[in-house]
């Protein structure tokens, strides 16, 4: 990305202030130019007091370019720098409006009306039409099983322990907008103030612990069986998950991303899908998740979709093959 930066030096105290003009499309090649820049600029010893991000070419924003305006406001937080953003398209306002960085960035522009066909097409399964319907039946269906068993579950979870029966989180999803995920609880009411005490096996921004003790009795069989996984089909019909995509991290785990991770983000996460059909819990080492989600975006179709519907159905009758 040739972004143009303009450095101007305020008359009553003489500090600089620095402006970015960002490229027309903020995404792969762009970001990784544009965060090497940044990154020399917050680090020069002459660095200055203020940086504004001048978005008035900019057409067009994807994850990655959400992970980059994460990272720019990590190093320019740490570096005692005031970040601002000013001429944003309304594309990218209904972005950040989206995402949450709306209330964290520093605004200069003039308010402008946003809605959903403001968001940028990052990838075709996005804005289609016949996946939405799919995940809406699909969900509906996924329901009213639910509604059926949610008895016997909250029965058996009540009888083995005190506390909630669901168990809600925070996840990020597309373009990295957060939402809350829900589940039926698999572990101990205590299990998150517990986490230090668990040694992660897994290598990269996931957790994973093959005998976690915080998991209940109760809890493995939900896991092994998915059933712990049925109150998510809410969120398929909310529409801030679908039935088939990528798993949805975190926040703590978008911390450690770097930016060419946030691809990922590229579309809704899933309640299946590659990691799913793959081994979900053999599967220990972050970047081959990363890989598994880029080869989903590649041969994404609905047929696809359907075919990981259909394994992930059979995977759920073979012994041993739920989450951890």
């Amino acid at each position: 990305m040739n972004a143009e930066v303009n450095l101007e030096r305020l008359k009553p105290n003489h500090k600089k202030v620095t402006s970015i003009v960002v490229a027309n499309r903020f995404s792969a090649v762009e970001t990784t130019s544009f965060s090497a820049q940044f990154k020399d600029i917050c680090t020069h010893n002459k660095k200055p007091y203020k940086i504004i991000l001048d978005f008035s070419k900019t057409k067009f924003i994807d994850s990655r370019g959400i992970g980059a305006l994460v990272k720019s406001i990590q190093l320019a937080n740490e570096n005692g720098i005031k970040l601002f953003v000013s001429k944003t398209s309304n594309q990218v306002q209904a972005v950040l409006k989206m995402t949450g960085l709306e209330q964290i960035l520093l605004l200069k522009h003039q308010e402008v009306q946003t809605n959903n066909q403001n968001l940028p097409e990052t990838h075709p399964s996005v804005c289609s039409k016949s996946k939405r319907i799919i995940d809406i039946a699909g969900s509906i269906v996924g329901l009213f099983i639910t509604s059926i068993l949610i008895i016997p579950i909250a029965i058996a979870i009540k009888m083995e322990s005190k506390g909630p029966l669901l168990f809600s989180q925070t996840r990020q999803g597309w373009l990295g907008s957060q939402f809350i995920i829900y589940k039926f609880r698999t572990m101990s009411t205590d299990a998150e103030a517990r986490k230090h005490e668990i040694k992660n096996e897994a290598k990269g921004a996931i957790f994973k612990c093959s005998f976690d003790p915080r998991i209940t009795r109760v809890g493995h069989f939900l896991r092994r069986t998915s059933l712990d996984e049925l109150p998510q089909f809410w969120n398929v019909l909310q529409g801030s998950m679908s039935l088939v995509g990528t798993r949805p991290p975190t926040p703590d785990e978008i911390e450690q991303y770097n930016i060419p991770h946030w691809q990922r983000l590229d579309v809704k996460p899933g309640i299946t899908g590659e990691w799913q059909v793959n081994g979900r819990s053999n599967v220990k080492n972050f970047e081959d998740i990363i890989q598994l989600d880029l080869d989903y975006q590649k041969k994404w179709s609905l047929l696809y979709d359907l075919k990981l519907i259909l394994k992930t159905i059979r995977i759920i009758f073979t012994k041993n093959s739920g989450a951890i």
